[in-house]
């Protein structure tokens, strides 16, 4: 899989490096991980590495579209590797968990505005909002 992220990492212009190599795994493994997560997994690998180095590697990635960054109301960005599909997320009131959501129909932008004001839309970014199904069992067996 290395081979697999040095590929993505020369297709985008950067240089392959360790802690790049170690946050794409980081991610690739964990999805909607926040940057807590990835310092400690990637310092799980490699403890010299620093916590700019790793803000800085997230953020070359995402400026490079290799990860995405998200952030839903009221909570602490998160990160992901699933990119370039325009995927939408639900997530746990209670606990914070985050899960994927493809398009709910249709081709990518997946939903039409009701008035796009002229704008030429690409992209459409939806969050869902419940309480998984965990945090659900917990409460009905209180």
């Amino acid at each position: 899989m290395t081979s697999d992220f040095e590929a993505e990492l020369r297709a985008v212009s950067l240089r392959v490096t360790r802690p790049r190599l170690a946050v794409l795994a980081a991610l690739r493994d964990h999805p909607h991980i926040d940057t807590d997560a990835v310092i400690a997994l990637v310092r799980a690998q490699q403890p010299t590495v620093s916590h700019q180095t790793v803000y800085d590697v997230l953020r070359a990635l995402t400026d490079a579209g290799l990860v995405r960054r998200i952030q839903p109301a009221g909570a602490t960005a998160r990160y992901e590797s699933r990119v370039g599909d325009n995927h939408h997320h639900i997530v746990c009131r209670s606990c914070g968990a985050i899960a994927d959501v493809d398009c709910a129909v249709g081709q990518a932008p997946c939903l039409t505005a009701s008035d796009d004001h002229g704008f030429v839309v690409d992209e459409a970014e939806v969050v869902y909002w419940g309480t998984c199904p965990d945090c659900a069992t917990a409460r009905t067996s209180h």
